[in-house]
C-alpha cells in the first residue's frame, strides 16, 4: 500500500475509532400478548434493529387463559439474539450497548420458587376463572379500594384476584410458592440472574395489580392486603423503573451475544410506557393504545371520585414518571379479535394480509352491510358477562373484507362506550393519539374517528413503548439528564384523521342499535 492510501486509511480509521467511542445503543423489549417485541436505538433515538416473536396463547378451559413465563424469558432472548446478528452486519459492536431495559403486560403475573423460577402458569388480563372471587370482594361494598387505590371495584384482569386463585387452587404455589412477579420484571430478573429474594416491580407495574396498595404512596396496603388474604411476604419490593436491579449475567451475555455486566433497569409497565411514547407526561391528553387489549387512556394528576365510581368500568394507574395518573378503559380482546380473524377466519398466518384485508375493506361502506361483530371472544364484562363473541345479520353476500370492517368497527363502539363515560364526566376529548400496533391501520384510524367524533393523530415511531424503555435506560445510567426533555422531543406526528360528519352521524344510530342488540343477548 502506498504511502497516500496508507495516510487515507490511517485517517478514515481513525474517524471510526472516534466516532465509536462517541456513539451510544440500549436494547429495550416489549413484553406483550401476542408478541415479544425487541430493538435496539442509538443515543439519537434511531432504531438499528429490531425483532419480534409471537407468544402462545393457551386456553385450557372456558374462561382461563394460561401463557408462559419461561416462553417469555426464551422470546427475549431470541429478539436479542436477533438483533445482535443485525447489529454485526452494520459492524456495530455490541460492546457499545449501555443498557437493558423492557416493559410488560400490567395486569398478570407469576408465581415463582425460591430460585426466581417460574412455577406457575402465567395468566394475564384476558382470563376471567376469578369471577366468583370477584364478586365475593365486591359483594363487600368496601370503600377502601377506591380510596387507596382509585379502583372501587375488583375485576377477573387484576392479578391481586390471581395471586388469591394461586393461593387458593395450586398446589405447587402453596408448597415452593416465593413471590409472585409480572413478565417484565420476570425476564429482566432472569437475565440478571437474581433470585427470588430480589424479586421486584415499578411502581407504575405495581399498580397494574388493581387492589392491595396505595397508589399515591407507591406502598403495599397492610390494610387492603389483609382482606385479600394475601400475605405481604409473597410480593415483590417496589421500585422506580429507572433503579439498576443487577447486570446481564455472564451466562446470558454468552448465550445472546452481549457483553456481561450490562447495567438492567427494573423496567415499566407496557401502556405506562406507551403513554410515554404518546407524549403524555401531564393532565388531560387521551392516548389509544391499541395493542391486544385496547385501551384508551386519559391522563390525571391524581384520583378524580367521579371516575371511581362503581359501575364506571375504569381503571386508575401510576405512570412511569413521578407524580403522574391515568385512567383507561378497555376492550380486552380489541387487537386479538384481528388477530383471531386473520389466523382462523381467513387461514392465514401471514401479518402482511392485515393490509390485504384493510386495503379490500375500504370498499366497503360504513355500517357493514347492516353486519356486527362483537368483540367477546374471552366473553363479555360487566352487565354483559354472559355474552360472547359473534357476526349477526350475514347472508350470501359477506365475504371476508365485508366481515373485517364489521370487527374494526365493533371494537370502535366499545371505544365510545369508554370515551362516553371519560365525556360525561365533563373530560373534552376532541384529539386522540393513537400507538402501538393499530395506528398502522389507516382505515381502523379513519373508522375510529368518524365513531368517536375526534380528531386522531399517530405519531412516526408508532411502537412509543420499546423506544421510551431506551430513553428512560440512557437515564438510568447518566447518558441524559431530562427525563421529560428526551422523551418528548422524541414525539414527531405522522398523520392526522379528521371525522367525517355524515359517518359520526350514522354510526350514533349504529351504535345505538348495537347496544339494543347487547341488552337482547344479555338476557339470553
Amino acid at each position: 500500500m502506498n504511502q497516500s492510501l496508507l495516510s487515507k486509511f490511517s485517517k478514515s480509521h481513525e474517524r471510526t475509532l472516534e466516532s465509536s467511542v462517541k456513539e451510544k445503543y440500549y436494547l429495550g423489549f416489549d413484553a406483550g400478548t401476542q408478541s415479544v417485541k425487541v430493538a435496539v436505538y442509538d443515543q439519537n433515538m434511531t432504531c438499528v434493529a429490531k425483532a419480534s416473536n409471537k407468544t402462545t396463547i393457551d386456553s385450557p378451559k372456558a374462561g382461563w387463559v394460561n401463557m408462559d413465563a419461561d416462553e417469555y424469558f426464551e422470546l427475549a432472548k431470541k429478539g436479542m439474539c436477533d438483533c445482535i446478528k443485525q447489529l454485526k452486519k452494520k459492524n456495530i459492536s455490541t460492546k457499545l450497548i449501555r443498557a437493558i431495559m423492557g416493559d410488560g403486560i400490567i395486569c398478570g403475573i407469576v408465581g415463582v420458587d425460591e430460585e426466581g423460577k417460574a412455577i406457575t402458569p402465567y395468566i394475564n388480563y384476558l382470563d376471567s376463572r376469578t369471577q366468583s372471587d370477584v364478586d365475593y370482594i365486591n359483594n363487600l361494598n368496601l370503600s377502601i379500594w377506591g380510596e387507596e387505590t382509585g379502583n372501587p371495584e375488583a375485576s377477573c384482569m387484576f392479578p391481586a384476584m390471581h395471586a388469591r386463585w394461586f393461593l387458593c387452587n395450586d398446589e405447587n404455589f402453596r408448597k415452593k410458592g416465593a413471590k409472585f412477579m409480572h413478565n417484565a420484571p420476570y425476564i429482566l430478573s432472569r437475565l440478571a440472574g437474581l433470585t427470588s429474594k430480589d424479586a421486584f416491580v415499578d411502581w407504575g407495574t405495581m399498580s397494574g395489580w388493581g387492589l392491595g396498595y396505595h397508589v399515591h404512596e407507591k406502598e403495599w396496603s397492610d390494610r387492603q392486603l389483609k382482606i385479600l388474604g394475601i400475605d405481604k411476604k409473597y410480593l415483590p419490593k417496589i421500585v422506580k423503573p429507572w433503579d439498576i436491579i443487577g447486570k446481564l449475567s455472564e451466562d446470558i451475555a454468552k448465550e445472546v451475544g452481549l457483553e456481561a455486566g450490562i447495567p438492567i433497569c427494573a423496567g415499566a409497565g407496557d401502556t405506562m410506557q406507551s403513554m410515554l411514547g404518546s407524549g403524555v407526561s401531564e393532565p388531560g391528553k387521551a392516548v389509544d393504545v391499541a395493542g391486544t387489549c385496547a385501551m384508551f387512556c386519559v391522563s390525571t394528576d391524581e384520583i378524580i371520585p367521579e371516575l371511581s365510581k362503581k359501575g364506571n368500568g375504569l381503571i386508575f394507574n401510576s405512570g412511569t414518571l413521578e407524580d403522574t395518573y391515568f385512567y383507561w378503559g378497555f376492550v380486552r380482546t380489541g387487537g386479538l379479535s384481528l388477530r383471531w380473524f386473520k389466523d382462523n377466519i381467513c387461514k392465514n398466518q401471514d401479518d402482511k394480509y392485515y393490509e390485504v384485508l384493510s386495503e379490500e375493506a375500504k370498499k366497503v361502506e360504513p355500517g357493514c352491510r347492516g353486519i356486527f361483530f362483537l368483540p367477546y371472544l374471552t366473553g363479555g364484562y360487566g352487565e354483559y358477562s354472559n355474552v360472547k363473541a359473534c357476526f349477526l345479520n350475514m347472508n350470501l353476500d359477506t365475504d371476508q373484507y365485508v366481515m373485517w370492517r364489521a370487527v374494526l368497527e365493533a371494537i370502535a363502539y366499545d371505544y365510545l362506550e369508554v370515551i362516553n363515560t371519560y365525556r360525561n364526566k365533563g373530560i373534552n376529548i376532541d384529539r386522540i393519539t393513537i400507538t402501538e400496533g393499530g395506528s398502522r391501520n389507516e382505515l381502523w384510524n379513519q373508522i375510529k374517528a368518524d365513531i368517536l367524533d375526534s380528531e386522531v393523530i399517530t405519531l412516526e415511531t408508532a411502537g412509543g413503548a420499546i423506544v421510551t424503555d431506551c430513553i428512560i435506560g440512557s437515564y438510568a445510567i447518566g447518558d441524559i439528564s431530562d427525563l421529560k426533555m428526551a422523551l418528548n422531543s422524541s414525539i414527531k406526528i405522522a398523520n392526522r384523521y379528521i371525522p367525517k360528519s355524515i359517518n359520526t352521524n350514522f354510526y350514533k344510530k349504529q351504535y345505538k342499535l348495537k347496544n339494543d342488540i347487547l341488552n337482547v343477548l344479555k338476557k339470553i
